[in-house]
């Protein structure tokens, strides 16, 4: 058959086949007596290996290894294809990233999506300085609060990371998605990260309502990782919030963020109401035979210098005859901050 019949039968071009020709990837089996190229069933499958090798993205060259060399190995080179096609996908995919969020913002004219464009940039640049700029130039600008939120889940650099925190407490709220599916990360530094973002957020106008951040942080509250719950409750306790008091009381037992959580539990009790004495009623708790160790009791009695009413003042005059003399020392000085 003639190049016209070989095109036909096969869909690609006369122009391409003796573009394959030249480069060695289809020889014809000879020509006619007037000249023409001849070619037979063997080139027709020939230009078919082409065109399917070439559909899982090789080059020409790489097509010509293929068929040609003897030594190829197919199965390393499907796996650099996919190699390239996932790098591929994850460039396109960031780009389209970007240009949601630049479209999200709301761009007036150029200028904003060329400041836009190269904060985006700079929040992934590979210098934490760079970061932090494009953090702390983020406040009003052309940035939304998902791309301040995702910068912050992946940020190592605690100082970046409080930048990128500071900037996202000055957003609309939008970034609640986000940190919620952070909360959730397979990581334990992206839930922690998220908690300490939705922590640092501003409360809600509406402290019951269903959604918004006060309804992330009770969520978080009941997180199976124990630092998720901690900055939960430190927030919530915060904001006046007593759901939070199991979980600070159980802070101050353990020694997480005791110090922080003591304060909150003051605070709270200082509201009345009864929460006083329930603070007191599950640090007593912690005191039953078995529970807490020497340190967790040092730990229940500085905290309770800080708890008013009676029942606070009653367990830690307890707490001076304790056995331990740095319990005995800590609740003696606490009671007599109280006048005991």
């Amino acid at each position: 058959m003639l190049i016209g019949e070989l095109a036909r039968r096969s869909g690609v071009s006369a122009r391409m086949l003796r573009h394959y020709e030249a480069l060695g990837l289809v020889r014809p089996r000879g020509r006619t007596g007037s000249g023409y190229r001849e070619y037979g069933a063997d080139d027709v499958r020939r230009v078919f290996h082409v065109e399917s090798l070439r559909s899982l993205g090789l080059s020409l060259r790489e097509v010509g290894r293929a068929l040609d060399d003897p030594d190829f190995a197919p199965a390393r080179l499907v796996e650099e294809l996919a190699r390239r096609t996932r790098e591929r996908i994850a460039a396109e995919t960031e780009l389209l990233t970007r240009l949601d969020r630049l479209r999200a913002a709301g761009p007036a004219d150029w200028d904003d999506v060329l400041r836009g464009a190269a904060l985006l940039r700079a929040l992934g640049a590979w210098n934490p300085d760079d970061r932090q700029r494009a953090a702390l130039a983020a406040e009003g600008g052309p940035v939304p609060a998902e791309a301040l939120a995702d910068a912050v889940l992946r940020e190592p650099d605690p100082y970046v990371a409080g930048a990128l925190r500071w900037a996202l407490a000055r957003t609309d709220g939008s970034a609640l998605a986000p940190l919620a599916r952070g909360l959730d990360s397979p990581a334990a530094e992206v839930r922690e990260r998220a908690a300490r973002s939705l922590a640092a957020l501003p409360a809600d106008a509406d402290a019951d309502a269903d959604t918004g951040v006060t309804a992330l942080l009770r969520r978080a509250l009941g997180h199976a990782d124990a630092e998720v719950r901690d900055h939960a409750a430190l927030a919530l306790g915060a904001r006046g919030h007593t759901e939070a008091v199991p979980a600070l009381v159980a802070m101050v037992v353990a020694g997480r963020h005791d110090v922080d959580a003591a304060d909150a539990l003051s605070r709270l009790a200082g509201e009345g109401g009864g929460v006083g004495d329930r603070v007191v009623g599950l640090l007593a708790e912690g005191l039953e035979p078995g529970g807490a160790g020497a340190a967790a009791r040092r730990r229940i009695a500085q905290a309770l210098a800080d708890i008013p009413g009676d029942a606070a003042t009653r367990l830690l005059l307890a707490l001076t005859r304790d056995e331990d003399r740095g319990v005995a020392v800590s609740a003696t000085y606490g009671a007599g901050r109280r006048g005991e």
